[in-house]
This record gives structure tokens, C-alpha cells and sequence, in this order.
């Protein structure tokens, strides 16, 4: 894997699907997961080049000397040594999950160095959009004539009550895939230790987020804004989603049918569809 040196002097890898044309920058979740979960979404890497960076401490990058480098905003001058060290004037921006929190702050802290922003089904700790339990459980109803529903709902409830423990949010698990099928349970195994458990603590810790003040900059932010939401997705519902894409004065909702949290599994030919021809079709708000 190509690598670069952070500013700090950490040494972060970075995947490179070597296509034609401008690279989109691509940032995971978890938060502090290997990037490697991604895949090539869904195909989108045969329409767009992928430049997918492991976050340091993540896959191939390497642990800091300075823990604290973890926390989100810190995070900000990794994405900014990669556009350097990449030679661009500015990146289009992929984000999924809590990879959107670094997105967005990375949006705020150097608006003239984005071109585009993609956010997948993203976390909302950076910009403070609320998601009550009542939503999550209306969202998922969708799927009540599943087989494990009754199971995977009890648990949800159990979670928004605060009684989340191990087996209770293991037992949410199939509501994060619009199918929870034999490729899905394979995505989850291949997931389950690919996270810094560490970093993740870091991650969000006190001092990470200012959401008045980034809510504030991506106000004047002038740049297209995709938001992909998934229809039943609990961590990001659709409702939740219209409401962050508010926040930007050039954005467009699309929400895909279907599909949990991660959408390109879900369906691999809508999701390519979507990222191929963004920012490049006319704007507007598209549902379902």
C-alpha cells in the first residue's frame, strides 16, 4: 500500500484504486475501523478512483506516539496531509458513518479545499442533529415481517430504554443491513476486529465537536453536498437525514431504497449510479 507522512510524523497508508480521472477521497467509519470493510463500494471504484485512507492506528497506518491524535478534530490535519501529499488543489470527499464527523470537520476548518462532499448514512456527533429512540424504532418497523425481527426489535427497544449490554446490541445487528442474509453475516464477522478499540474511545472524547460552530461554517459552505441515506437504517434515519442535509446550502438527499447502513451492499447498481454521476447531475432533493 502507498503510505505518506502525517504532520505529526505518523506514517498513514492509503489504498488507491488507480482509476482515470480526479481521485475521491474516501473516509471509513467505525469510528476508527480499517478501512479494508469498505471494499471497493460496490463497484464504484470501476467509475471513480478511490484513494481510501486508514486512519492512523487503523489497518495499515501506524499508531501514533501521542494518543490523543485520536480525537476527531485531530484527525482533520491527517486529511490535509493526504490532499498535499496527493498534489491537489482540493478533494472531492467521500465519508461514511463517523468517517462524516472528519468530513465535515474537515469541510469547516478548510471550506476552499473542497470540491465535492459525499456523506453516506453519517454520523451526526459532529453537527448535533438529534436522533430520538422513538425514530429509530419507527424506522425500522419497515421490516417487522422479517423472521428475526421480534428478537432484533426487542433488543432495540432494550437499547433505547439504556440497557444496552453485549448481547442485547449484538442482537440489533441485523438491522444495520437492509438484508440480513449469508453476505451480510459475512460482512459483520470480517468487521467484528478490524476496529482500534482505543482509538475509538478517543474518537469523540471531550473536545472533539463544537456542533454550533461547525453547523455555523457549513452554512457558507459552497460546494455540492450528496447525503445517501438508507431507507430502514436505525443508526441514520431517513427523517434525521433530511434534517443534516438542511444544514447546507447546497445539498441533495437521496435515499435509497432498502438499504441499511451500508448501502452499496444493499444494492451495489444504485449506489454506483448515485456516487458515479455525483456532483456532475442537476441538483434537487430525491426520495425514495
Amino acid at each position: 500500500m502507498p503510505h505518506l507522512t502525517a504532520h505529526d510524523g505518523t506514517t498513514l497508508a492509503y489504498r488507491d484504486s488507480g482509476g482515470d480521472g480526479a481521485p475521491l477521497l474516501c473516509l471509513p467509519g467505525g469510528p476508527m475501523q480499517d478501512s479494508a470493510y469498505l471494499g471497493d463500494l460496490g463497484g464504484l471504484a470501476a467509475h471513480r478512483r478511490l484513494v481510501t485512507l486508514d486512519l492512523r492506528g487503523t489497518g495499515a497506518s501506524a499508531v501514533p506516539r501521542d494518543g490523543a491524535t485520536y480525537r476527531c478534530d485531530r484527525l482533520v490535519d491527517d486529511v490535509e496531509a493526504l490532499r498535499e501529499h496527493l498534489g491537489l488543489d482540493t478533494v472531492d470527499l467521500l465519508a461514511h458513518s463517523a468517517g462524516a464527523n472528519l468530513a465535515v470537520l474537515y469541510a469547516a476548518a478548510h471550506p476552499t479545499r473542497v470540491g465535492s462532499l459525499a456523506l453516506i448514512t453519517p454520523s451526526v456527533f459532529a453537527v448535533g442533529v438529534e436522533i430520538t429512540g422513538p425514530l429509530r424504532l419507527e424506522t425500522v418497523r419497515a421490516r417487522r415481517d422479517e423472521p428475526w425481527f421480534p428478537e432484533a426489535y426487542a433488543a432495540l427497544e432494550a437499547v433505547v430504554a439504556g440497557r444496552g449490554r453485549p448481547q442485547v446490541w449484538e442482537a440489533v445487528l441485523p438491522f444495520t443491513y437492509g438484508r440480513w442474509d449469508d453476505a451480510a453475516r459475512a460482512h459483520q464477522a470480517a468487521s467484528a476486529g478490524q476496529r482500534n478499540q482505543e482509538a475509538a474511545g478517543a474518537y469523540g472524547s471531550e473536545g472533539a465537536f463544537d456542533p454550533e460552530a461547525t453547523r455555523a461554517a457549513l452554512a457558507t459552505l459552497e460546494v455540492p453536498v450528496l447525503l445517501l441515506a438508507g431507507e430502514v437504517d436505525v443508526s441514520a434515519p431517513p427523517r434525521a437525514m433530511a434534517t443534516y442535509a438542511g444544514l447546507f446550502p447546497h445539498a441533495e438527499l437521496l435515499v435509497q431504497p432498502g438499504a441499511g447502513h451500508y448501502p452499496w451492499l444493499d444494492d451495489p447498481t444504485l449506489f454506483t449510479e448515485a456516487l458515479a454521476s455525483f456532483p456532475s447531475r442537476p441538483g434537487g432533493v430525491s426520495a425514495r
